[in-house]
Parts: structure tokens; sequence; C-alpha cells
């Protein structure tokens, strides 16, 4: 079909059944689209701010609320760093959005890496303790070590490719930094927890 890729399926379906103005409508559906996934989105990242600093996790300013009990001070966070990225992509919007797209998929294999890698570990923690456990898992421990596995896999496939290179060398980074950020916070949360016990007069 000639003009689709530089018009899209959507609209050149709209266009061939005669429905007018089908550009203007594509682009209220898109910017709909857009403006939902960007609520979601602040909703999602000012929330999870909320709860690591309700955990000590974060920096306890996340956890300021207002009269309404939104969490405003991670809702301002979440949205300056939008703005940041509206920025950035205004002056190099080919680099900013390829990159963003790309990351995801190393960001989103790495997450379901580390789940697979916890399920492990707590269901050894939890038949340690003689935790009951209600919700059994098919072919455990086979199908996480399957599943791990794979997803090693696809990381390397990917590290040898040269258009997804930057992609996962930078989520491997990210993953090294939060790894090595996860020590100085708990020593951290153990000397405020410290400070904050009180020192009772033995005498």
């Amino acid at each position: 079909m000639p003009g689709l890729k530089a018009v899209g399926s959507y609209r050149s379906v709209l266009e061939l059944l005669n429905i007018p103005h089908a550009k203007l409508i594509m682009d209220c559906v898109i910017l709909l689209s857009v403006t939902s996934c960007l609520n979601s989105a602040l909703y999602t990242a000012s929330r999870m701010l909320y709860s690591l600093s309700r955990r000590g996790d974060a920096p306890a300013v996340m956890g300021k609320i207002n009269r309404s009990k939104t969490p405003y001070v991670a809702v301002l966070l979440s949205t300056g760093a939008a703005f940041l990225t509206v920025v950035v992509n205004y002056y190099a919007p080919a680099k900013v959005f390829k990159f963003l797209i790309d990351s995801s998929g190393a960001i989103a294999l790495l997450v379901y890496l580390v789940i697979a890698v916890s399920q492990l570990r707590m269901r050894k923690i939890l038949r340690a303790e003689g935790s009951e456990i209600r919700l059994r898992m098919w072919l455990y421990p086979w199908l996480t070590w399957l599943v791990i596995g794979f997803i090693t896999f696809v990381l390397v496939v990917m590290l040898f490719r040269p258009a997804q290179q930057l992609e996962v060398i930078s989520t491997g980074l990210l993953a090294i930094g939060i790894i090595c950020t996860v020590p100085i916070m708990a020593r951290w949360k153990k000397l405020v927890l410290w400070q904050k016990t009180p020192v009772h007069n033995t005498r």
C-alpha cells in the first residue's frame, strides 16, 4: 500500500474508508494515548519513590505528603524528570527516543532475571523457615532455571549485536551501580537507626 510507512496503517485504513479528517483523528488518539501513558508513569514513579522513602531506601523528603495524602515531592521530582527528558529530546530527538526505546527491552529482561533469581532465593528461605507455600510454581526449580538461562542467552546475543551493544552495556552498568549501592544504603540505614535509638541510663 503506497504511503503506508509514512502515514501508518490505522490512518491508511481510515482514508480508504473515506473517513474525513483521518490525520486529525489519529493525532488526537495518539495524543490521548501518550498523555495516558505519561499520567500512569508519573503515578507509578511517584508512588515508588514514596514507598522507598517509607522503607528508608530513599531520602525522607520523598515521603512528604500534602493534605490530600499525595506525595507531592515525589510527584514534582518525577514531573521534573519527565520535563528534562522533553528538553533533551528537543535537542537530539532521534538519538534520545531511540535510546529510550532500545534500553527498555534490556531493562525489562534484567527485571525478569532478578525476579527469577529472587524466586530461587526466597523459596529456599521460606523452606528453611518452615513457612507454608500456598501458591507453588510448576516444575520448580527447573522452569525457573530455564527462564534464567534463556534471558541470559538473549542478553549475550544482544551484547554481540552492534545495534544493541549500547543498550546492554548501559543496562549492565546501571545494574552494577545498583548492586554497589545496596551495601552503602544498608550501612546508612543501620547508622540512622542507631542514632535514633534512645540511650538508656544504666545507673
